[in-house]
């Protein structure tokens, strides 16, 4: 699922090139402004979270469905993350930054009254067998990049998180849980049921195109 999506996007990940420098040349400028801010702390900064700004970007074009809006979020996402950075203390420099961009995301789809958070969960869906359902089984049907684009994309934006989040970026449970500021309980439920809303999906596209 993860080669066949970024292969999906290659281009427009190529586009983003020019989004990073951007990004660098603002936390730059934004470094000038505040005298007290030492180089170390720049340095810093960039060493731990610029690595992280391709998962930053796939996470935001997946919720957000737009590479200017997704654009827009990561280098607000990078400012606020340097202007909190000497707070971070932690080792998890990836889920803490994609916690800003997350909830930047939603602050924009809430703006623009775009967020889909229609769907209800259920605790108990959720089994242990759930987790053996590999990204290439939930996609043994296809073979269509766009099919699959199509698919998560009518998802609800709780289910192309943790799907992004889980199968694109993968993170553990606990990670998911923090950045969604979710119980794990609640993140394992989601998935299977984003995992079983994606099947549906791509099942009735498949069955479209014949």
């Amino acid at each position: 699922m993860a080669s066949r999506l970024k292969a999906e996007y290659a281009s427009e990940l190529e586009d983003f090139e020019s989004s990073s420098k951007i990004v660098k040349f603002v936390v730059v400028k934004k470094r000038e402004e505040q005298d007290h801010a030492p180089r170390e702390d720049l340095l810093s900064f960039e060493e731990t979270m610029l690595p992280h700004m391709d998962a930053a970007h796939n996470l935001a074009k997946w919720l957000l469905r737009n590479e200017e809006d997704a654009q827009d979020v990561v280098q607000e996402a990078y400012l606020r993350a340097f202007k909190s950075f000497s707070g971070f203390h932690g080792s998890n420099g990836r889920a803490w930054l994609l916690t800003i961009v997350r909830n930047t995301s939603y602050t924009l789809l809430k703006k623009n009254k775009a967020v889909d958070l229609t769907t209800t969960f259920d605790e108990g869906i959720h089994t242990a067998g759930h987790e053996s359902v590999s990204p290439a089984t939930i996609l043994e049907h296809s073979e269509n990049a766009e099919l699959i684009k199509e698919a998560m994309d009518e998802l609800p934006v709780e289910f192309r998180e943790i799907l992004v989040l889980r199968h694109l970026e993968g993170l553990s449970y606990k990670e998911i849980a923090d950045i969604a500021q979710i119980p794990p309980g609640t993140v394992m439920s989601r998935l299977a049921r984003a995992r079983g809303k994606l099947k549906e999906y791509l099942a009735a596209g498949i069955s479209k195109d014949k």
